[in-house]
């Protein structure tokens, strides 16, 4: 089965819905003559790679709240912070600062743009 996610006029999804293995994307007309555009994702395709080392498909699985982009053929996530910016490659949100790779569990601070020890 087929994954896909209606998008609104401005390419936020709106929600995520199983559907019959069909290759297209689209257009669909509702029974109250309103259009809404669908565009496939794959479930298991998440910052630009296959999690089961299939072909990657659209960057990320879409969610309720991301956006497609069209010239990227991309799912993006929404930014979580201000100063995160976008990887153009994998299509994720990154740090100014890289994540500390030890064993403790952080939090990001916006207000000091650094991880923070919980």
């Amino acid at each position: 089965m087929a994954h896909f996610a209606e998008i609104d006029e401005n390419n936020v999804v709106l929600r995520v819905i199983v559907g019959v293995d069909e290759p297209l994307d689209g257009e669909a007309l509702y029974h109250d003559m309103t259009r809404t555009t669908w565009k496939k994702t794959s479930y298991n395709t998440q910052a630009g790679e296959h999690l089961l080392g299939g072909t990657p498909f659209r960057k990320n699985y879409a969610g309720i709240g991301y956006t497609y982009d069209s010239d990227r053929d991309a799912f993006i996530p929404p930014q979580p912070f201000p100063s995160w910016t976008l990887d153009e490659q994998t299509c994720q949100w990154e740090a100014p600062v890289p994540r500390p790779t030890d064993d403790k569990k952080y939090m990001w601070d916006e207000f000091t743009t650094s991880w923070v020890a919980l």
